[in-house]
Formats: structure tokens, C-alpha cells, sequence
């Protein structure tokens, strides 16, 4: 939930001069102060404009060979029907597979879908989930919790875990559902994620990831009263650590062994919104990777017996300092540049498989006009970079993407797209492994396009004829994860631009949210790469052209 612009000349003074005397390059964190002020967090949507409940615009021809299954989640409007007329931007969008189910959180609202057929099974207020597993209510108005959840089912527990902002936003909460079924009930647990002696302390921007020792949750640390650096909100970060058979255990979840890994601002990089590493089959070693909070490009680290005492992390290792832009505004087809589509950072999961690290973020090259998404792969015993690659056109801008990995090491990224004849759309995909290729990854075929917004101007917080108004951020993050039963079944949750409701004149666009199964091919036999990457170049042309007619006109 970070992200500032025009800030005061006298606060890019102090952060240019304490970053000037930092060990590391830092040009990339001067040239985008905003890495340095916490931006106060999710804003709230008065009852101004029309209210109601409900999800969902319009569908879009899907092919089911490859999307078998493809719905309307969450809306800003279903938000508003569960908090008395008042919703959150951004939605900060996320969700995760299960055995027979999907389950969907955004601020303001959980849903939990039937898998087989996509048909809403439970709809929760964020407030009134966690106070069902056991936490006090966290800001007491209308309901709402703090937000910036994140969420995973692991399949060894064969339960599903959350876990967001506390009561206070100076705390961490974490629930676990007591079965499989996500409908049923659930068990939670809070800790103190960052106190900075006011009072007034943010663990903002809490990420999540599971392997077979522990659990990892990273926070950017932010005060609200000078108490850290002066002139600068941004206190640090901090890894928290906790064993899984703590977060599992029969009574709920208990923190006995949580172990905080602090980062004061300018004494080590151990980067920025900070990712656990989920791990396809798992080692002894706590994975963790994040974008350099000093200098560019991913920083790596690990953390030896994780869960357990004595646990300690290990030095920083910069994997890839090769200069880039942050992301500017993503275009749309009525000429405006006003969706901000965050920064670099590492905004969704990232996966291990067979000691190779996978990950994406959205960048802009330097002497580029546009946004494109950069991954990686990673070998995680040695840091070095064994790919690296990007996702788009020049033409349009590509935003918010999400990865995952399944066992057979082929990877699907999921992503936003928009442009001048593109209205914001949302699309996935496929990379195969390449026999022999140490973990090198392929494109399979072309985008498989998930669904476009139906408007070409989304703005949220003004009415259509009038300007932008307030910040419209793009986020804060999306996510894609293996189905536990189907390795070649890949569900993705991503935004998109709602529409005017109930008619342009009289409101101002919403933000929805879309959940797809995407179905994949199996891994092909060597012998017959070299015939299919030809079939599969013809095949991606054709499919771009239509999909993108499709989009302009949609």
C-alpha cells in the first residue's frame, strides 16, 4: 500500500543525503522517493454515487480447451453492499485454489467458490471473518478489517491460511481454517509486527509464503511521527518467521517460535517487501528474495533452520543490478495515463522448483515509454541469474503480474494489459521448460486473453465526464496458484475496470475482480520440441491479432 508522488523538496533533501551515505548504489530509490513514505494506506469510498451490492460486468468469449472455467469475483459494488455504502481502493486482490474450492479476498469482502461450477458459497465483511476467528475488530468503522491480506492453501495441511494487518496496524494477524473446507471455521492468532515506541507504527505491506519448516511473512516498516529516521516515514523492514507446526498445530495457530529478522532504513538491504520463498517439494533452507531496497534488481538471502532456535539469516547477495525505470501510468484508449500499476517491487508469490527460483515484477527499460513485466529464474544455491526475461510489446503497458510453478516445472504468469486501443485487460501466459535447460522457461502459444474491461477510461472517485480524481492505484497485487488435485490446472485472480454504475453520468467507474482455471498441456517429449516451437510460433501470431482486435473493440 506504498506508493507517494510529488513529495516535498525538503524531504527528497534528506533521503538523497542519508542514501548518499549508504554502502550501496541507490540512484533507483533517490530518483523514487516514495519507497521512503508511507502513503497512509488504503483510501476509503464515501456512499457518494450509487450504492448496492452485487459482483461482476460482462463476460467475454472464452476458449474453453484452455479456460474451461472463467467468473466475475468480488466488486468494489459487493463491497459497498456489505459495509453500508462505503468500499476500498485498491481492492488488493487475492486468492487461492483449494481441493473443491477458490477462495477470493479483497479489502472489504472474502468469498469462498465451488470449484466444479464457480457458484458463491460464503461471502464474508472482512471485519466479520476475522472476528468469526477470533480477532477484535480492527478499525470499527463499517465493519471493515485494516485489509492487505494475503492468502495460500497448502496442500500437506490440507488447510487454507490468512493473514492481513491487525486490530492495530502495528500488528500482523493469522488465521487458519480448522479443515479443507474454507466455508467452515477458522483460527487465528496476532503478534506485534512493528512498534515503533509512539504508537504509531505500520507492518505494512505483510507478504506470505509456506514451505515445509515455516512460514515467512515480510513487512515494510513505516512510522507515522518522525521516530525513526527524521524526515523519513520508512522505519526499515522486518522477516518474521514462524515454525509450520505452530501455525498447523490442533488447537490453532500459536507464534511460540516466531523469530523477527529486523532490517533498520540504511544498514543492510535486505529489500523491499520482502518474499518467503513457497517452495514444489521443499528443503532444510528458508528461502527469501525482494527487490533491493538500495540498488536495482532482486537481492537474495536465506534462513538456516527456519522454525527453530537459533535460527539465523544469512547475508544479502545481489543478484542483478542492470538499471530500469520505475513503472509510469498505464495508458488507455481515451488517451489518459492515470493508473498507477505500483512499482517494482515483487507484488505476488514467489516459487521454488528443484532449486530454481521464479519470479516477476513490472519495470520500464531504460528508454522506454512502456511498462513490461521482468522474471526471473534464479538458481537459489549459487544466486546466479540462470534467466531472464521480459513480457511485452513496446506498445502497450504490462502490470500486476503473478506467477506459480507446478511439478513438472512449467510456469504460468498472469497480468494486466492496457493501452491506447487496449481497454485494461486481463490475461495469462504458459511457459514450458526447455529440455536440458536447467530451468530455463519457453512461451507455449500466445496470451490467452481472461477478460476485458468493458470501459476504456477507468478512474475511480470522480464521475466519467469529470477528471481523475485521487489516487488510482492498480493493486496492490494479484495472484495465480496450482490446483492441488489437477498440477496442470492453474486458477489466476486478477482486476479489472468495472464500469459506470448505474450509468455514466451520474458515477464514476469501479474496480471488479476476475477468477479463471487455466487448463495447460502436459510437457512435451524432447524429440518433438523443435517441431512444436514452430507450430507454436504461426499459432501465437494468429492469436495475438485476434485477441487484440477483440480487445480494442470490446
Amino acid at each position: 500500500m506504498r506508493n507517494c508522488k510529488g513529495l516535498m523538496a525538503g524531504f527528497c533533501a534528506v533521503s538523497t543525503l542519508a542514501l548518499m551515505s549508504s554502502p550501496t548504489s541507490a540512484a533507483v530509490r533517490v530518483t523514487d522517493p516514495g519507497y521512503f513514505q508511507y502513503d497512509g494506506g488504503m483510501a476509503l469510498e464515501g456512499p457518494s454515487g450509487p450504492g448496492g451490492g452485487g459482483g461482476g460486468g460482462g463476460g467475454f468469449s472464452l476458449p474453453t480447451s484452455s479456460v474451461p472455467l472463467s467468473f466475475a469475483g468480488i466488486s468494489q459494488m459487493t463491497v459497498r453492499g456489505l459495509h453500508g455504502n462505503f468500499s476500498e481502493i485498491p481492492p488488493d486482490t487475492m486468492g487461492a485454489v483449494g481441493r473443491t474450492q477458490f477462495m477470493e479476498t479483497t479489502n472489504g469482502a472474502y468469498a469462498v467458490y465451488d470449484k466444479a461450477t464457480g457458484a458463491q458459497t460464503k461471502l464474508w465483511a472482512d471485519g466479520a471473518f476475522w472476528a468469526q476467528a477470533g480477532q477484535p475488530a480492527s478499525n470499527g468503522f463499517a465493519g471493515f478489517s485494516n485489509g492487505d491480506t494475503r492468502l495460500l492453501y497448502d496442500k500437506p495441511a490440507d488447510r487454507w491460511i490468512a493473514e492481513s494487518f491487525g486490530a492495530s496496524v502495528e500488528d500482523i494477524q493469522i488465521a487458519v481454517s480448522n479443515t479443507s473446507d474454507a466455508t467452515g471455521g477458522w483460527k487465528s492468532v496476532s503478534f506485534k509486527g512493528f512498534a515503533d515506541g509512539a504508537g504509531t507504527g505500520v507492518a505494512d505491506y505483510p507478504t506470505l509464503a509456506i514451505d515445509k519448516k515455516a512460514i515467512y511473512i515480510g513487512t515494510n516498516n513505516f512510522t507515522q511521527s518522525d521516530q525513526c529516521i527524521p524526515g523519513i516515514a520508512l522505519c526499515g523492514t522486518t522477516l518474521n518467521v514462524i515454525s509450520r507446526s505452530d501455525i498447523f498445530a490442533a488447537g490453532g495457530p500459536t507464534v511460540a517460535s516466531l523469530s523477527q529478522f529486523n532490517t533498520p532504513l540504511f544498514t543492510n538491504d535486505a529489500g523491499f517487501a520482502i518474499q518467503g520463498v513457497n517452495q514444489v517439494g521443499g528443503t532444510d533452507v528458508g528461502r527469501i528474495q525482494a527487490i533491493s531496497l538500495l540498488n536495482y534488481g532482486p537481492v537474495t538471502y536465506s534462513i538456516t533452520n527456519p522454525g527453530g532456535v537459533g535460527s539465523t539469516q544469512t547475508a544479502s547477495h545481489y543478484v542483478d543490478a542492470t538499471p530500469y525505470l520505475q513503472p509510469g501510468f498505464a495508458g488507455q484508449p481515451d488517451g489518459s495515463h492515470v493508473i498507477d500499476p505500483l512499482d517494482d517491487r515483487f507484488s505476488s508469490a514467489v516459487w521454488e522448483y528443484k532449486g530454481k527460483i521464479y519470479s516477476v515484477h513490472t519495470i520500464t527499460p531504460v528508454g522506454g515509454d512502456h511498462s513490461v513485466l521482468e522474471y526471473y529464474v534464479i538458481d537459489a544455491a549459487s544466486n546466479a541469474v540462470v534467466q531472464k526475461g521480459t513480457i511485452g510489446d513496446g506498445v502497450h503497458d504490462f502490470f500486476q503480474g503473478s506467477i506459480t510453478v507446478n511439478n513438472k516445472g512449467q510456469v504460468v504468469f498472469a497480468y494486466n494489459e492496457s493501452g491506447s486501443d487496449m481497454n485494461i485487460s486481463f490475461l495469462a501466459q504458459q511457459f514450458n521448460p526447455v529440455s536440458g535447460g536447467n530451468g530455463t522457461i519457453t512461451a507455449v502459444g500466445g496470451p490467452i486473453l481472461l477478460h476485458v474491461s468493458p470501459i476504456d477510461n477507468y478512474h475511480n472517485g470522480s464521475n466519467a465526464s469529470a477528471d481523475p480524481a485521487g489516487r488510482q492505484r492498480w493493486g496492490d497485487y494479484a495472484q495465480i496458484t496450482v490446483d492441488p488435485t489437477d498440477g496442470r490446472s492453474f486458477w489466476a485472480v486478477g482486476e479489472y475496470a468495472l464500469g459506470y454504475l448505474p450509468n455514466p453520468s451520474t458515477s464514476f467507474s469501479r474496480w471488479g475482480t476476475w477468477i479463471s482455471d487455466i487448463k495447460i498441456g502436459g510437457v512435451p517429449e524432447p524429440t518433438t520440441w523443435s517441431m512444436m516451437l514452430l507450430g507454436f510460433g504461426g499459432l501465437g501470431a494468429l492469436l495475438r491479432r485476434r485477441r487484440r482486435a477483440a480487445a480494442a473493440t470490446a
